[in-house]
């Protein structure tokens, strides 16, 4: 399928990047808040985790039917739904005026928070395929890895510009920018023809063959290890800039800097080479980097004691353009091993994404945050098992019989 640009799909990749961006936003934009929150609802700082808690778990969950609703439903309706539900969410939050409050209100946020990721993917599956589907991909990656780098800076502004609600009402206002251009621009890309009807039967069966699939497990588990490696510090920054690299709190653009130009330059040069560079090259380059970054970060945390900018936050940087190379690729791989449930498929890998997240944020992190050579060695063994995920998928594979039509790059073949 030729992608043909119209008024409609002229904006649908700033719309889509757009909808990637807010739920892995409010993962961390209100660590800034939290000693303001904390004041005025008497709350200590383990209380106040929670509203981290809360929201992953909840956006963890939720992200297993969010897709396949829209498999049964069609794409625009779940995600303007979706999106209302989260503008009224950041409003309660915005109006909160006891901890258990903010915490309801959080989960709400975190039910929809997925949306426009999950959903998103699956419409750029629908329209297009080969070299210009990479680029909306790489294009939506960028955004879903760059909004929780940048997120603590840009609430920080804002708490400090109107305080600790001025978080949530810039948010809400947002949300509803974005709901008004996704009733004017966004299309339904899920004809009613192919949408599969939704039972508790259904879901079991579509889900079971979704993770039983021999393929899929590998895909995911690579992507969840190469975003895992960098993420961890994004996981840990207050631990990682107060503790480790002994900087202030005015401090932590010297960690989310480095990473937001690694993913964005990652994402500019998978798109720019979509189409002109043989995929599997492009993968390979990419975990190149990713390796060097990850023995460099060893090498720098052996050598620079006690740790310091800008030498420690060098590999993060580095990592970013190696991920963000690969990822676009990978998500159009699981999308194509489920033609037809590509709404579960996204969810699916939503899933195990957004889970091993939350085990990182809440319990892997913590333990290996005291320190820069901890740190180097738990963010290279995430590293590792990405790219041992992603060797056992070329090795399946090649196999079995290839579905997608980027798939004969990667491992290489004849396309048939």
């Amino acid at each position: 399928m030729s992608p043909v640009v119209t008024p409609r799909r002229a904006v649908l990749a700033p719309l889509l990047a757009a909808l990637a961006m807010f739920g892995p936003f409010c993962i961390d934009a209100i660590f800034p808040a939290f000693p303001a929150m904390a004041k005025q609802f008497g709350a200590t700082s383990l209380s106040m985790q929670q509203t981290i808690s809360v929201y992953l778990g909840v956006y963890a969950a939720s992200s297993l039917f969010i897709g396949t609703l829209s498999d049964a439903w069609g794409r625009r309706r779940v995600v303007l739904g979706g999106v209302t539900v989260f503008l009224a969410a950041s409003i309660g939050c915005a109006l909160s005026q006891t901890l258990p409050m903010l915490l309801v209100f959080r989960a709400l946020q975190g039910c929809s928070a997925g949306v426009g990721f999950i959903v998103g993917r699956a419409i750029i599956r629908d329209c297009f395929e080969g070299a210009f589907a990479q680029k909306l991909m790489a294009q939506v990656s960028m955004i879903f890895g760059l909004a929780p780098a940048i997120a603590p800076v840009i609430g920080a502004g804002l708490v400090l510009i109107g305080g600790w609600h001025a978080l949530f009402w810039a948010l809400a206002a947002f949300t509803l920018l974005l709901l008004v251009l996704c009733v004017a621009f966004l299309p339904e890309t899920h004809p009613p023809e192919n949408r599969v009807a939704i039972s508790p039967s259904n879901l079991v069966k579509t889900y079971r063959e979704i993770f039983v699939d021999s393929q899929f497990l590998p895909l995911a588990i690579a992507n969840t290890g190469n975003f895992g490696g960098l993420f961890l510090y994004v996981a840990v920054a207050p631990a990682f800039v107060f503790d480790v690299l002994h900087l202030t709190q005015n401090d932590f653009p010297w960690l989310f800097v480095p990473a937001i130009i690694g993913l964005v330059l990652g994402s500019t040069l998978a798109a720019r080479l979509a189409g002109r560079v043989n995929t599997n090259i492009v993968i390979n380059c990419g975990y190149v980097l990713i390796a060097t970054a990850g023995v460099l970060g060893l090498l720098i945390a052996w050598l620079v004691v006690p740790a310091r900018v800008p030498w420690a936050v060098v590999p993060i940087g580095l990592a970013g353009i190696g991920i963000n190379l690969i990822s676009p690729t990978l998500n159009l791989l699981v999308l194509d091993r489920f033609p037809r449930h590509r709404g579960a498929a996204s969810s699916a890998q939503a899933f195990i994404v957004l889970s091993f997240n939350a085990l990182l944020s809440g319990v892997i992190g913590p333990w290996f945050s005291d320190s820069a050579m901890h740190l180097a060695i738990t963010s290279i063994v995430l590293y590792a098992i990405g790219f041992a995920a992603w060797r056992i998928y070329r090795a399946v594979a090649k196999r079995e019989p290839r579905a997608g039509s980027i798939e004969h790059e990667v491992l290489d073949v004849p396309k048939t």
